[in-house]
């Protein structure tokens, strides 16, 4: 089985601090260029984080040689759809940081397109592999919870002051929506399947101009398996005393949990994602039962490394995406309803 060769194409935080260290530690993976619009600014640390026998050189480059069999998209939003028909044109597969698009039209686009090329398409919903993300799908499956009825979902951070980055400066794909909608609408689908509505209030909170930095996203399923049951996905910036990263609520006990996965820090902070301990969580949650007890409940370790061995296993065997097509473009078509109702001020009804 030979390597798969990684071309990567953007060098910020999500290229840096995500996708090169999970390739790099995949097995069966080798990262073999990094495209940049600066490559003579970016040489330096690219070879010094990742070797120096990576290619550093200009996206457009990058695509022409021919060298590489799958193109790694981690580019500011609003040029995720130009970099990966550009690489499915060249014969690539393609994986495509959330968001996959800006909208649900540029998606469709670059499924499409993939399907004509004969190419593989896949998005980096990388926290369904967050360790209590993984708890909760664990305790739902138990049944140890009952009929859920009620899910909540903060994503809550403290940076009271912009920074001076695309992310937050009002534009085309920018803003905490676009940036960590993504992940709790993943999050909740991965749970609950499509809701039937959805009704979204965007907020400018911080001092200056600049892109939305809070959101309050309300989800609700009328039948099925969930019916009745209604969620709350919410993210800010202001948030100097965090509130619980997930409560979900049944008709025979409750689970909590409070703080953040922590393997985004612990790739900012260099460390091996095939350690034997990665993905380990210190925290803790808890399960509360209708008699008032509350059990802790150890937490699931993370692990994103599975995304690219999964990704690996589809493009030598024909395995199943970690991410498929549709799982994506069911994510888009909620960012795009939750923008319509954010501007309509009203309910999207769904389906």
């Amino acid at each position: 089985m030979t390597d798969v060769r990684v071309g990567l194409i953007g060098w910020g935080k999500a290229a840096r601090g995500f996708h090169a260290p999970l390739i790099r530690a995949t097995a069966g993976m080798r990262l073999a260029a990094v495209g940049s619009r600066n490559p003579a600014e970016v040489a330096d640390s690219v070879r010094t984080e990742c070797g120096a026998e990576v290619v550093v050189q200009t996206p457009q480059a990058l695509l022409a040689g021919g060298a590489v069999d799958l193109v790694v998209v981690a580019t500011p939003n609003d040029s995720h759809h130009e970099w990966a028909a550009a690489a499915l044109r060249a014969g690539c597969h393609v994986v495509v940081d959330k968001p996959f698009a800006l909208d649900l039209a540029q998606a469709r686009e670059l499924v499409a397109l993939a399907g004509q090329m004969e190419r593989q398409l896949c998005v980096f919903h990388n926290r369904r592999w967050d360790g209590d993300f993984l708890t909760l799908r664990r305790l739902l499956a138990s049944g140890e919870l009952g009929r859920v009825t009620e899910f909540v979902s903060h994503f809550d951070r403290f940076r009271p002051q912009r920074r001076e980055r695309w992310r937050e400066r009002a534009g085309p794909g920018a803003g905490i929506w676009m940036d960590l909608g993504p992940h709790l609408l993943d999050q909740a689908l991965q749970l609950f399947g499509p809701p039937a509505g959805i009704t979204l209030d965007l907020a400018v909170q911080r001092a200056g101009p600049g892109a939305d930095d809070w959101f309050d996203c309300r989800l609700r399923w009328d039948d099925g398996p969930h019916g009745g049951l209604r969620a709350r996905l919410h993210a800010g910036m202001l948030a100097a005393c965090a509130r619980p990263r997930f409560v979900l609520l049944g008709d025979q006990a409750a689970f909590r949990v409070d703080g953040l996965d922590p393997q985004e820090e612990a790739l900012s902070a260099g460390r091996d994602p095939t350690a034997a301990d990665w993905g380990r969580d210190a925290r803790c949650g808890r399960l509360w039962h209708g008699d008032g007890r509350a059990d802790p409940v150890l937490l699931e370790p993370g692990a994103y490394p599975r995304f690219y061995a999964a990704l690996r296993e589809a493009l030598h065997d024909g395995q199943v995406l970690p991410v498929t097509n549709d799982e994506a473009l069911q994510v888009q078509a909620l960012l795009d309803a939750g923008r319509r109702s954010a501007a309509e001020h009203r309910e999207i009804a769904l389906g």
